[in-house]
Formats: structure tokens, C-alpha cells, sequence
């Protein structure tokens, strides 16, 4: 079909165009020697050379003939020959070329064959196809010696610069190659060379090839336009008045209008225009701008219309008394006129909006509710966006094979495989803005195996009214797919029990500590301390909240919980109200490398800090602990439940009120599963997991750090709280929707590799343990944990004081035997599993 159209448009140009072939040849003679038509050695397709025929534009034998490049006013251009250029008129000739099949219409732009020869391996691509008289480069370089003019080397800016360049645009004409798109790019080179601003396609991956010229003769028209626009609506309006009623009389009486009914028509027919023109002035019908004609001025184009009948009406029977003027005339009319004056406002909006080409990203719609409707709706009436909604999928049977704005619900969400398959969607749209995360799990699991892009609408309370849906819409994340979603912060509670006091932090420079500091300070404290050992972390959270410029000291102190003498120094001189210990050793391969110093760290600090902030008057004291706490397998576990019973026995004899928090894998903290799996995915793999059936609770840091701040609200003396978390989470589920949502596929793009259980580690975590039970609390998602069998504190001192001794000699094995003592379930588990590899099929 690209064949036929070429060697029909060729031959009818060259017929439409003998003429001014003819007149160009003759001034081309006259204005200098040499021949009429210059030939040019161009690469064709398939690596096939053949002569390129143009107007001869250039005079021969002048100094510089043989340069590859025009750059600029270039002297060697004659005066006839920069006309041409200026309208492209010199490319005529190549009409011939494309009859005798070596050029297209639209195609890539042949090259001289040392260009090529130098990137031989990307000119394959572009190559497989004929060249053309324009395409996509020919409109962004359209003036390309004026665009080298400015470079003090214009060979190497076109080789280094412009020819990548035009290569780039040439694959993308190739990817996208139609003949609807070539008429599209004949049309926008025409419309160039005319300088008319006009767009008549687009491309999504296309920003900036295609752009309307800066200054053409149509500018100033365009300006006198938009100055005398309300004049000239208002003169269209009365011409549109006239013709509706004239027509009106002509349909009425079947094209034979007689004589007297012309009488009738001139008689009344300024009446109308004045009554008309008042309504449409009230109505405010010639103010508006056309290009965003909507219903709202097809609303008022009817209330005007009918309006000004109804007076109309009444002027002609009672005031001029014509009882002979037809009825049906007032009908025909009205009607007449809605439609032009739609049709011409509507013109506007439609040849804005409605280019001759334009790819869209097909995409189909989970979700035939109210927030799918609101995405075809915007998708369909904003080209903006480039999207061609092409289907719903919802479970609701009743709405199967219905459309909403002419868009079909194709099938139920177990269809969504069939779907992709048959229509091959670029996009998946999830409009259900309370999806749950393990609706968008599964439905990442049945996308796994296309390249298929998941994004989906915010929350209900996060969509804002006041923007567009579809503008709202983003990339599914890993955070979705958490088994519930982050609490809420009962920010009232938090900013009486903050506001005004000074608020003490451990472990500042940590994730969660860092993420308390950025939360307390939206709560107005009197002051903030920034405690925390490591300078750079410590250096890093004071400046991102100094640069905020609160309205309260933030101070930041180096210091370690284990020295005492640091800490009450501290305590003695800010004598905080809160404080929040967050300093401890987390993680769980390390520690249990270094387990002296997880107990100097995990215990004996929150001892010194427990019994300091006892001795100094503190008012709150909040633990943060870990799941790990429960039943632990590894060193980590085990010293953050010593560190529990630590502050469980200060708090029965304190007047400082202590508590604690339990909660579960943080997502995004130092040293988290998912910055491990980002790291191998951008690296090409493998993605690591220890065993396929590891599972965690996981939280987000913002979800970890309400629910400390909730806790601090309601916390009775030394009880311990946990967040509901819901189900768990296979390791290796996140691991794979992490590598589906970074654009690749699991075992194909990226394998997924098993190393074994490391030490310490278990299969499940839990968050209640033996001799505890899990109540519900005064604030919902948030449980207190009760210990219903009572532990002799004072024979647990005696074996804290061993504990801590043996951590002072450092004796590893006997500290462990120490540890075990205190905590009866803390057992080490050894895995023998080998490394594996998944195979692409099972996955």
C-alpha cells in the first residue's frame, strides 16, 4: 500500500507540478552556468547506493564545492538557490527518485556514503526501508545550515550530534510506520514550510521533534484574531442568526419560498438578530474560548437559542402582529441554530484535539466503577495523555460486555491473562482506590509473565478533587502490596502529649530514629535532642530538619548509650520529658557475628539509659523492640528480649513512665531486604532469598514510627504493644513483584537464587510468645501484649549482672550460655539447605 501511494502521489505531482518545474529550470539557467539538476551519490535501502536528483542550487566551480556540509549563508548558494531552499522547492526532483522506486514519500533521510560507512551497525536498522523526501528529522532540522552556523565545527556537531540524532527519530518513524503517519508527516512538512503553527500528530516518545515554528506570517494574523476575537464572534454569530432563519424558511416550504413569506422573513429578521444578540449577551455565549468548548456551552447555547425564541415568539404575534408567521418556522430555527453555533465552536475543540496521527498507549481499566469512568473519561476527552482506554475488566457480572463511554467491560479479573494476550495492552490500570494489597499481589502474580505496565489510582482520602484522575495516576509499588495498609496518627493526642516538651532520641541517626525526629517536629516540642553515636548519620538528620527552620531548638549530641556519664550529663543538662530509645544493633547476620557487642549495645545501653532516664526525672520512657524479641533464634532476638525484661523491671519500682513497641520488618530501613533486592535487580542479578518459604511482617518506616507515637499516647507503665499486621508475607513474593515492577521478569530478566537459611534466621516470625497473650487496646490496629506467667525479676538481675560480665571479658561462648539462661527459647538454627537457582519455569 506505502508502494502505491508513493507512485501515485509522484506521478500526480509531477503532473500538478510541470509547470513550476518547468519556471524553476528556466530561472535556475538564467541566474547561473551549469546544469539544472544535481546528482548526488546517497545509501539507499539495503545498503544500495543511487544517484539523488535535486534543483541545482549552488554555483559550480566555487571555491568549497566539494564540503559535505552547507552551513549558514553560505557563498557558494546562488540567489534563486536560496529561494528554493527557503520553500524546499530544490527537493521537486526527487519525485523521479521515488517513481523509479529508490525513495519513498516518507522515510528515512538518505546519507552520503562515508556517513555511513562510520555507523554502519545502526544504519542497518534505518537502512531496511527506503529513504524518503522528509520524515521525522527533516521537520526538527528543517533548517539545519542555520543551526550549524553556530558551531565553530560544523562537520563534527552534524557526525557527533544531529546524525545520532536523526538516526534515533528515523528508528522511531520505523517503529511506528503507517500510511496513516506518513499523510500525518506530509501534512506537518508542508504546514512548516508554510510556517503555519499547526501539529497535526503526536508520538508519546516524541517531545520535541516535531515544534511550531517560532515567527511565520500567521503569527500576526493569529494576534489580530485573538485582539477583535469577541467582535468577530459576535459578526459569525449574526451571519449564523441570518442563514439559521433563512434556512428555516427554505425548509419549510420545501426549497419554493413564496413571495409573501419573504416579505415576512425580511420583515422580522432584525427583531431576531437584536433579540438573539441579547440573549447570547446574557448568556455569555461570545466570550468563551473554543478550543475548550464543553457541555457546559452546549448548555448555554441552548438556554440562549430558546430563550430568545420564546421572546421572538411573543414579539412577532403580539408587538408586530404577524398571527400568519408559521409555528413550525420557531422549531426549525432553533434547531438550525444549535447546530451551528455548536458545529463552529465544536470545529475548534475537534481540530485541536483530533490529530491526523496520534500513537496512543493502549490501556486496559481494572475497575468499571465510578474512579474507572472518571479515567476513560479523562483518557478519551485529554489527547494530552496518550492513552486509548481499549477495555474494562470487573467482577461485577451484571456489567459484562456493557460500555461506558464506548469502552466495553471485556471479562472478570481470572480473564486478565486472555485479555492481555488477545489485545496486548501496553498499560494495567488499577481505578479502585481501596484495592486491597493482596487483590494488587495477584494481580501482579497473573502479569508476571507479560511486559506489561501496572500502575494504579491513589487512596480515596489521597485523590484530590481539584486534578485530574489520570494525572494522579502511578506506578504500583512495593508498599501496596504490604498486607495492610499505614495506620492513621491520632495527631491530636500526639501533639497534646509532644507540644511544649523536651523530647529525647537514641539512636538518631537510625531509620527509625531519623523517621521519630521528622514526625516530632510537626508536633511543636519545646526542644529536640538528636542523640546518636555515628557523626555522619547524626551530621545528615540535623541539617535536613535544620534547613526546615523550625521554630524550636534542634540539638544534635554525640554520644553512646552505653556511657553513662555522656547520658547524664545530657539528662542533667536538657532534663527531657520523652525520650525515645531507638539505638540498638538490628542486624540479625552481623550480630550474630559480634554477639558482645549486641549485648553491650542492645542491653547494657538500654539498661543505662532506662535507669538514667529513671534517675533524671524523665516522664516517658519508650522502648522500641523488634518480632524478633519473640521466641528469637538468633543474638539479635535474644538481647532485644533482654532489653524488654530490662525495662519491664525498672519500670515496676519507677515513677518514670516506660513502655514498649514491638513491630516488624521495616521496609526501606539501612540494611532492609528491599534495598538489597533494588541493588541486585540494578545490577542484573541474581536476586538472593534465603529459603522459598521465608516469611516476614513487614511495615513501611512512616507505619513503624505512628505506631511508637500512638503507643506513647495511650502506654500503661511496662506493658509492651504490637501493630495487628495481618498475614505474612513470603519473602520471595516481594522479592519477585519488586523485579515485575522494575519492568523485567522474574527468572527470565532476572534470576532468583536460594542461599540457605543464615544463622539466626527462622522461617516465620511471631509477635506474641510463651506466657504472653495479645489484647486489644483503646486505639484500633494496636494490641497489648499481657504476660500471664510472672518472672522472678530478682533472680533475672543476678543473671543479667553475668551477662553483662561475661560481655566485660569478653567471653563469646559463655555470654551465649548466659544468653540462653535469661532467655530459655532462644535456640540457634543451622540450615544445610544448599544454594539453588529458580528455573524460569516455576516461576
Amino acid at each position: 500500500m506505502k508502494r502505491t501511494f508513493d507512485v501515485c502521489m509522484a506521478a500526480l505531482g509531477l503532473l500538478l507540478t510541470a509547470p513550476l518545474l518547468t519556471l524553476i529550470s528556466v530561472l535556475i539557467k538564467l541566474d547561473s552556468p551549469g546544469p539544472v539538476i544535481f546528482r548526488q551519490v546517497r545509501v539507499g535501502q539495503g545498503f544500495r547506493p543511487f544517484a539523488i536528483q535535486k534543483f541545482r542550487t549552488m554555483a559550480v566551480d566555487t571555491p568549497g564545492a566539494c564540503l559535505p556540509l552547507t552551513v549558514g549563508q553560505d557563498p557558494r548558494i546562488t540567489r534563486i538557490g536560496r529561494i528554493l531552499r527557503k520553500f524546499k522547492l530544490d527537493e521537486l526532483p526527487q519525485l523521479l527518485n521515488v517513481l523509479k522506486g529508490d525513495m519513498s514519500f516518507v522515510g528515512p533521510r538518505p546519507e552520503v556514503p562515508r556517513y555511513v560507512e562510520r555507523l554502519r551497525s545502526d544504519f542497518s536498522e534505518v537502512l531496511s526501508v527506503r529513504p524518503g523526501i522528509t520524515d521525522l528529522a527533516s521537520l526538527r532540522y528543517i533548517d539545519e545550515a542555520a543551526l550549524l552556523a553556530y558551531s565553530s565545527d560544523p562537520e563534527e556537531e552534524y557526525q557527533l550530534k544531529i546524525l545520532p540524532e536523526k538516526l534515533k527519530l528515523a528508528k522511531l518513524y520505523i517503529r511506528h510506520m503507517s500510511l496513516r503517519f506518513d499523510i500525518a508527516i506530509v501534512i506537518q512538512t508542508l504546514l512548516h514550510i508554510a510556517r503555519l503553527p499547526i501539529v497535526v500528530f503526536t508520538l508519546p516518545e516524541l517531545k520535541t521533534a516535531v515544534e511550531s515554528p517560532l515567527a511565520s506570517p500567521w503569527t500576526s494574523l493569529s494576534s489580530f484574531i485573538l485582539r477583535w476575537r469577541k467582535p468577530i464572534i459576535v459578526v459569525l454569530d449574526v451571519v449564523l442568526i441570518i442563514l439559521a432563519n433563512y434556512f428555516a424558511f427554505v425548509l419549510r416550504y420545501d426549497g419554493n419560498i413564496p413571495e409573501g413569506e419573504i416579505n415576512t422573513f425580511e420583515q422580522t429578521v432584525l427583531a431576531l438578530v437584536a433579540i438573539r444578540g441579547v440573549a447570547f449577551a446574557l448568556f455569555g455565549l461570545n466570550e468563551g474560548l473554543w478550543r475548550y468548548t464543553s457541555i457546559w456551552d452546549l448548555q448555554n447555547i441552548m438556554a440562549g437559542v430558546l430563550t430568545s425564541t420564546v421572546v421572538f415568539y411573543g414579539w412577532v404575534r403580539w408587538v408586530m402582529g404577524i398571527s400568519s408567521y408559521p409555528r413550525s418556522i420557531f422549531a426549525i430555527d432553533a434547531i438550525l441554530l444549535i447546530g451551528f453555533l455548536a458545529g463552529v465552536r465544536l470545529s475548534s475543540r475537534v481540530l485541536r484535539d483530533k490529530p491526523i496521527f496520534q500513537k496512543k498507549r493502549k490501556v486496559l481499566v481494572v475497575g468499571a466503577g465510578d474512579s474507572g469512568e472518571r479515567v476513560v473519561r479523562e483518557m478519551k476527552t485529554r489527547t494530552v495523555f496518550n492513552c486509548q482506554p481499549i477495555g474494562f475488566v470487573d467482577d461485577n457480572v451484571s456489567l459484562l460486555n456493557q460500555r461506558i463511554h464506548g469502552v466495553r467491560v471485556m471479562g472478570a479479573v481470572q480473564d486478565l491473562p486472555k485479555l492481555v494476550e488477545e489485545f496486548k495492552p501496553e498499560v494495567v490500570v488499577v481505578a479502585v482506590p481501596d484495592s486491597t494489597p493482596e487483590f494488587l499481589r495477584d494481580l501482579v502474580i497473573k502479569l508476571e509473565p507479560y511486559n506489561i505496565s501496572i500502575k494504579t489510582l491513589p487512596a480515596k482520602e489521597e485523590l484530590l478533587s481539584d486534578q485530574s484522575t489520570v494525572s494522579q495516576i502511578r506506578n504500583v509499588s512495593i508498599p501496596d502490596l504490604l498486607s495492610r495498609a499505614p495506620i492513621h496518627l491520632d495527631n491530636e493526642a500526639t501533639r497534646h502529649m509532644v507540644r511544649g516538651k523536651c523530647v529525647l532520641i537514641t539512636g538518631a541517626g537510625g531509620s527509625i530514629g531519623s523517621e521519630l525526629a521528622r514526625q516530632i517536629t510537626l508536633f511543636e516540642p519545646k526542644v529536640l535532642l538528636l542523640y546518636e553515636r555515628h557523626e555522619n548519620s547524626l551530621y545528615n538528620i540535623h541539617k535536613e530538619l535544620d534547613d526546615r527552620r523550625f521554630g524550636f531548638p534542634i540539638v544534635p549530641l554525640i554520644g553512646d548509650v552505653t556511657d553513662a556519664q555522656r547520658l547524664c550529663a545530657v539528662l542533667e543538662q536538657y532534663k527531657p520529658h520523652i525520650l525515645f530509645h531507638a539505638a540498638a544493633h538490628k542486624h540479625v547476620p552481623l550480630v550474630e557475628l559480634n554477639p558482645l557487642e549486641a549485648v553491650k549495645n542492645n542491653c547494657i545501653g538500654t539498661r543505662v539509659t532506662a535507669e538514667a532516664a529513671s534517675l533524671y526525672g524523665v516522664e516517658q520512657f519508650v522502648h522500641i523492640s523488634t518480632d524478633k524479641a519473640v521466641n528469637p533464634s538468633s543474638v539479635m532476638g535474644a538481647t532485644k528480649r533482654v532489653a524488654e525484661l530490662i525495662v519491664q523491671d525498672i519500670a515496676r519500682s519507677s515513677q518514670t513512665r516506660f513502655l514498649l513497641v514491638r513491630f516488624g520488618n521495616v521496609l526501606g530501613s539501612s540494611g532492609s531486604v528491599l534495598l538489597r533486592f533494588q541493588d541486585q535487580i540494578r545490577t542484573g542479578g541474581p536476586v538472593t532469598v534465603t529459603h522459598p518459604e521465608i516469611r516476614r511482617y513487614f511495615m513501611l518506616i512512616p507505619e513503624a514510627v505512628q505506631l511508637v507515637l500512638q503507643a506513647a499516647t495511650i502506654g500503661e507503665q511496662g506493658h509492651i504493644y504490637i501493630l495487628d499486621m495481618g498475614e505474612q508475607i513470603r519473602v520471595l513474593d516481594i522479592a519477585r513483584s519488586l523485579i515485575r515492577l522494575s519492568g523485567l521478569n522474574p527468572g527470565k530478566d532476572i534470576p532468583i537464587r536460594f542461599v540457605g537459611l543464615r544463622p539466626g534466621e527462622k522461617l516465620y516470625e511471631e509477635l506474641v510468645g510463651e506466657g504472653e497473650i495479645a489484647v486489644r487496646s483503646s486505639l484500633e490496629k494496636i494490641l497489648q501484649i499481657r504476660t500471664i506467667s510472672q518472672l522472678d525479676f530478682e533472680e533475672f538481675r543476678e543473671k543479667l549482672a553475668a551477662l553483662e560480665a561475661a560481655s566485660y571479658r569478653d567471653e563469646a561462648s559463655v555470654l551465649l550460655e548466659r544468653l540462653r539462661e535469661i532467655v530459655p527459647m532462644f535456640q540457634i538454627c543451622v540450615s544445610d539447605a544448599e544454594p539453588s537457582t529458580v528455573p524460569t519455569g516455576s516461576l
